[in-house]
């Protein structure tokens, strides 16, 4: 589904990226790991395009996509929850979720929200509420219903335990196998390795722009340099 090749990016002078090559197929949960400033979250907002490559290609669904605006990028099939989650604070929780489906003609809006609000009874019962006083775990919530409002085929996830309590972090990823599992194709950067890896089918580790490691999240969890580097072990 998705293909990366010798993905560069900069920040003025400054390379953020140097030769990222990862790939996704359909399906597939699969994690970037590494630790602050690796660039992992220039990797997904240079796939998303919010960031805008320097050389390399972008490919998704057979399709070179690296110099295709970013709302184009959302109608093919690509969505982003952005890190942070950078809800619309003084929207309610529902008009979040249509903003969600802002780029979509063929939005059967009432039915979908209450689709959202089945897997996620407490945006149901918030709905009328602003989104600026939901929890931070009711946020991330919102941003992944937000995202999926926009029938991702790949769902770019940027960080969503950032900030919570181990507790929700087990709640919000138990909710992306679940959409995993529903068919959506995740793709998941993320500082807590272990969490990540103990849920990706496969994974890449970035280190300074570059990837460094890949194999399956099971395997990695088990190499020692991941765990001197990124478990504590």
């Amino acid at each position: 589904m998705l293909e990366v090749e010798g993905l560069t990016s900069h920040y003025g002078r400054i390379q953020a990226l140097k030769g990222v090559a990862i790939n996704v197929e359909a399906g597939e949960l699969v994690a970037v790991v590494g630790s602050n400033g690796a660039g992992k979250t220039t990797l997904l907002r240079t796939i998303s395009g919010v960031q805008p490559a320097s050389g390399g290609r972008v490919r998704f669904a057979g399709d070179d996509i690296t110099a295709l605006a970013p709302h184009h990028r959302v109608r093919r099939g690509i969505v982003q929850v952005p890190e942070g989650r950078q809800v619309f604070g003084t929207l309610t929780v529902e008009d979040n979720l249509r903003l969600g489906a802002v780029t979509r003609k063929d939005a059967d809006l009432k039915t979908e929200i209450e689709a959202i609000y089945a897997q996620a009874p407490i945006l149901g019962e918030r709905r009328k509420h602003l989104a600026g006083t939901l929890s931070g775990g009711q946020q991330q919530l919102l941003a992944i219903g937000r995202a999926l409002m926009a029938k991702p085929k790949l769902l770019l996830l940027d960080e969503p335990s950032m900030g919570l309590a181990p507790l929700i972090v087990e709640q919000i990823l138990e909710a992306v196998v679940r959409l995993k599992r529903e068919g959506v194709t995740v793709m998941l950067v993320e500082q807590n390795a272990f969490a990540a890896l103990s849920i990706a089918d496969r994974a890449y580790v970035l280190e300074t722009g570059k990837v460094t490691m890949e194999g399956t999240g099971r395997a990695l969890l088990a190499d020692d340099r991941v765990r001197q580097a990124y478990l504590g072990l």
